[in-house]
């Protein structure tokens, strides 16, 4: 099997869990535009797809394997065992998206493009897939300088791409774990209760909870929120300026980076 046929198999089998144990066992009540929601987001994934075929020749496991026959890359440099490199690897690439994550925060260009993300007035699997086209390629070109970087193992960043999309559509998800369950896991990676969070029309609980994989970094560097003030039933999601149907409208969403 191919690198893209493996990803893709694996993303849609994850994303159809995540939605089974959505109707099994909600967290919260979701707004009546769901299914007018899910068009929108699968149609944003669709577009975001298709531009990153016509401007990528490969993934960043692409990027990788370049490295690799090229010599490139701090870890085709150095002699280290495989095992480490590998590790090493995943770690720096899941901190890259975190701080790359909190640079869309903290830089304003960057935010008004990826505050599309968080205009979803909902918060469900498919919040998972809903980005906007230019951050979707600003993206690729922060995972491919990253990569280049440290002459990633191939190996290493296929693993990465499944874990952190399969991440995504785990901590995005209107799943209610048991709050047991939540609490020891979320010592390790982040949780949908951990993540809502993030999606708080409380701009400093927004302004937090930046991990999509791996919750080490928002703890280490004090970014981390434990609960949503007004609690996960009361909190308000999306953006607070935007709280109407019009964010789950596929022409409204993508014109987001140039409105005031």
């Amino acid at each position: 099997m191919s690198e893209a046929t493996i990803r893709l198999t694996v993303f849609l089998g994850l994303f159809a869990i995540m939605a089974i144990l959505e109707i099994l066992a909600p967290r919260r009540k979701l707004r009546p535009v769901k299914m007018l929601r899910w068009f929108t987001n699968w149609a944003i994934i669709l577009i975001d797809s298709i531009l990153v075929r016509l401007l990528f020749k490969t993934a960043a496991v692409g990027a990788a394997l370049w490295a690799t026959e090229n010599g490139y890359g701090l870890f085709n440099m150095i002699a280290l065992p495989y095992w480490l490199a590998f590790a090493i690897s995943f770690l720096v690439l899941d901190f890259a998206i975190w701080f790359s994550h909190l640079a869309s925060h903290k830089v304003p260009i960057f935010w008004r493009i990826h505050r599309m993300h968080h205009s979803d007035i909902d918060i469900d699997v498919t919040t998972a897939i809903r980005f906007h086209p230019i951050e979707i390629v600003l993206s690729m070109f922060w995972k491919y300088l990253i990569v280049l970087a440290i002459g990633a193992p191939a190996a290493s960043v296929l693993v990465f791409e499944i874990v952190l999309n399969g991440g995504a559509l785990f901590n995005h998800s209107n799943f209610k774990l048991p709050l047991s369950v939540d609490k020891i896991l979320r010592l390790l990676i982040v949780t949908p209760d951990m993540h809502r969070v993030h999606h708080s029309t409380e701009r400093n609980e927004t302004d937090s909870n930046y991990g999509f994989n791996l919750s080490i970094w928002d703890r280490m560097f004090g970014t981390y929120i434990d609960q949503p003030k007004k609690g996960h039933d009361g909190m308000t999601i999306g953006l607070g300026q935007w709280q109407d149907e019009k964010p789950a409208r596929l022409d409204w969403i993508l014109m987001v980076p140039f409105r005031k």
